[in-house]
């Protein structure tokens, strides 16, 4: 049997292996996707999911992906001993983020989307809400502003029709200091054009599980993917300036949206799926941690099913008087 629910997907970057295996069970059982959102690696794997991908199938793009590409260096790198830092002054990031952005257009190209424009949902066009099939999170640093994308890239004069679907997560990617600010021209109302740096939509909310909420009584769920540090706190160590900006790094990303987990209407509808000690950018893990994690995103999404009943939830916690 086929039911209709949306999909949240929470920022974790290679751990996303945890969160196509509860896609996965997702699945089939027969859930397909109306909406979907992300931040971060969960809005590659929304962008994925929104062209009409399975969890097997980015599951096989991403254990095909070169991950050793993904830190595409500019020729500064080239400098002895200075390269690194030579970059984060002149670039505000270590790497270019180009090589993640065209391997995600390659990818969409393949299922026929380039722009929002494709991924507008015929039945909710005219419901500026629910238009597009994908949401994505990033933030404008400049403008201390959280931008649900496409929707929010009018306050550049930019068409959301017209948005490349890869340019906007790419944005969202934009681990600070680890890839460069994408720029974009903002124009003060009645005052001077500025340079708005977007980075990684995780600064503000790694996990979005609130995105599709209305003050209406949801025709169907929404279901949260979302990371979970299984294993008590990790105290990473601090021995140079690099690897004080990841700790920071690490705090904004995994730490952010714990508030979540002491909201009752965000923790009924989330997968929480143990990360197994697997840090954001751990690029270089094995592949039997990559099956590990995989397995126990599985049997979280298994797990989370047995008690789920939507139309007892929906009582409980969304229904309007």
């Amino acid at each position: 049997m086929t039911m209709r629910a949306d999909a949240v997907f929470e920022g974790g970057g290679i751990k996303v292996f945890g969160i196509l295996g509860a896609l996965s069970e997702a699945e089939r059982r027969g859930y397909t996707w109306v909406n979907v959102a992300g931040t971060s690696a969960g809005a590659i794997i929304a962008s994925l999911v929104a062209a009409g991908y399975s969890a097997a199938e980015i599951c096989s793009l991403i254990d095909d992906l070169d991950f050793s590409m993904l830190k595409d260096k500019y020729w500064l790198h080239r400098v002895p001993c200075i390269g690194p830092a030579l970059s984060l002054w002149f670039k505000n990031g270590l790497y270019a983020g180009k090589y993640l952005e065209n391997w995600v257009k390659k990818k969409l190209a393949a299922k026929g989307i380039r722009t929002f424009k494709d991924l507008v949902i015929k039945e909710y066009e005219n419901d500026p809400k629910f238009r597009y099939k994908l949401v994505i999170i990033a933030t404008d640093v400049t403008r201390r502003k959280l931008l649900k994308l496409p929707h929010d890239i009018k306050d550049y004069a930019i068409n959301p029709d017209n948005l490349e679907v890869s340019k906007a997560v790419r944005m969202s990617s934009g681990l600070p200091f680890f890839y460069k600010p994408c720029k974009l021209p903002y124009t003060i109302p009645g005052k001077q054009t500025i340079s708005s740096f977007i980075i990684d939509g995780g600064v503000l909310s790694n996990f979005p599980v609130w995105i599709f909420d209305s003050d209406e009584t949801p025709p169907w769920p929404t279901f949260g993917f979302k990371i979970i540090e299984s294993e008590g706190p990790l105290f990473p160590r601090v021995n140079n300036p690099f690897d004080l900006l990841k700790a920071i790094v690490s705090t904004m990303l995994e730490a952010h949206d714990q508030i979540h987990e002491l909201d009752p209407k965000s923790r009924v509808r989330t997968i929480s799926i143990p990360s197994m000690g697997v840090k954001t950018t751990d690029f270089e893990m094995s592949l039997q941690l990559k099956e590990k994690l995989y397995r126990a995103g599985v049997q979280a999404a298994v797990n989370f099913y047995e008690g789920w009943d939507f139309e007892t939830i929906r009582a409980l916690y969304f229904t309007t008087d």
